[in-house]
């Protein structure tokens, strides 16, 4: 657990962050370790043990269900793989090969208990009429919901039920800690609506995203891609812009000061590009690469000495990553950044500094 920042916020500083940080809500930097470890073994998700139910869903079999209100942290599921294997080696173009990769499932297959074995057969699955005539069915299962754990890969029955959405309400990590993949709101969740992940990367268009899913066997009719014309359109082109504002401004990524003009004016262009991509990324929904967009726009803040919204945006993607998993290093890291720069930005308020004329620090 990272300790406790030790410096204190003028009221005006705090005041400022406060005023300045929309959805999704980040707190005082102050009391940002308070957060409850979903690495320890006892925490439990607020209101009832059973936050969730799976109950048919209209035109997708089954779904997951929220019991009751969630907020954004909530834990919905922590569940350890009931099989996973070391992957045989990838084939650039292909993929991993399945006649392998269903040998290593059924080998783990044939170590479960009945009801085990029960589970993993109930589980949805899509094939061509060839694939099922010639593929081992348990690799088919396999293959259409299994999750990355590191360096392997594993399947989890409760967390396969969960259908997939291009603007989808929850996240999900692997914790090595505890063996478990966690589900967990990204957002609000009304009691009664359906719990949503993604399958696939969402920066593109609703037409690439259809090809990506074609290997699941659907045609995903999200709030995203069912959107009237317009609106859709609107949002495939944030998609890709934001898609393309990650692959150009991450590369350029450095706290190092620029030197002279043209580097000072390429800087500034950088840092409000920064916070058009975060924006942008907000507006879409798309909270997985909340952190990301923070990140991006704290360190493109800093390297001009705009402390204030440096500050801001580090401070927002540490709580986000803090809430998600306390001991990774992209939670050190933004937690270091945010200490360095809210301390630039008090001194800059105590020496009269203006915005802009510090020195940006390493």
């Amino acid at each position: 657990m990272l300790p406790s920042v030790s410096f204190v916020l003028s009221s005006l500083l705090a005041a400022t962050i406060a005023q300045s940080t929309p959805t999704p809500p980040t707190s005082d930097i102050s009391s940002a370790p308070n957060f409850p470890s979903w690495h320890s073994s006892d925490y439990m998700c607020p209101g009832p043990p059973d936050v969730y139910a799976v109950r048919p869903s209209k035109g997708k079999g089954l779904g997951v269900f929220a019991l009751h209100d969630l907020e954004i942290g909530d834990v919905v599921m922590r569940e350890a793989p009931i099989l996973k294997i070391d992957p045989p080696d990838y084939v650039r173009g292909t993929g991993y090969p399945m006649d392998a990769v269903a040998k290593l499932v059924r080998k783990e297959f044939e170590t479960l208990s009945a009801a085990d074995q029960e589970d993993v057969l109930s589980l949805t699955y899509h094939a061509t009429p060839a694939e099922e005539a010639t593929m081992d069915k348990l690799g088919i299962i396999f293959r259409t919901n299994a999750y990355n754990t590191d360096e392997q890969i594993g399947l989890f029955p409760k967390i396969a039920r969960i259908n997939h959405s291009c603007r989808p309400n929850t996240s999900y990590y692997w914790s090595k800690a505890l063996n478990k993949r966690v589900v967990y709101a990204s957002r609000a969740i009304r009691r009664g609506e359906e719990l949503s992940v993604s399958y696939i990367g969402l920066l593109s268009g609703r037409e690439e995203r259809q090809k990506r899913l074609d290997r699941y066997g659907f045609t995903c009719t999200c709030e995203a891609c069912s959107a009237a014309g317009a609106a859709r359109q609107a949002s495939d082109a944030r998609r890709v812009r934001i898609h393309r504002g990650f692959g150009d401004l991450e590369p350029a990524l450095t706290l190092d000061a620029p030197a002279g003009e043209a580097e000072r004016s390429k800087a500034r262009k950088h840092a409000r590009e920064s916070a058009h991509l975060a924006g942008l990324v907000e507006k879409e929904g798309l909270a997985d690469y909340y952190a990301k967009a923070y990140r991006i726009a704290a360190i493109s803040h800093a390297r001009i000495a705009q402390w204030q919204p440096a500050a801001v945006f580090a401070n927002k993607g540490y709580v986000l990553k803090h809430m998600e998993d306390p001991g990774s290093a992209w939670t050190a890291e933004l937690y270091s950044l945010t200490a360095s720069f809210v301390q630039s930005w008090e001194s800059e308020l105590k020496n009269g500094v203006p915005a802009g004329k510090g020195k940006a620090q390493k």
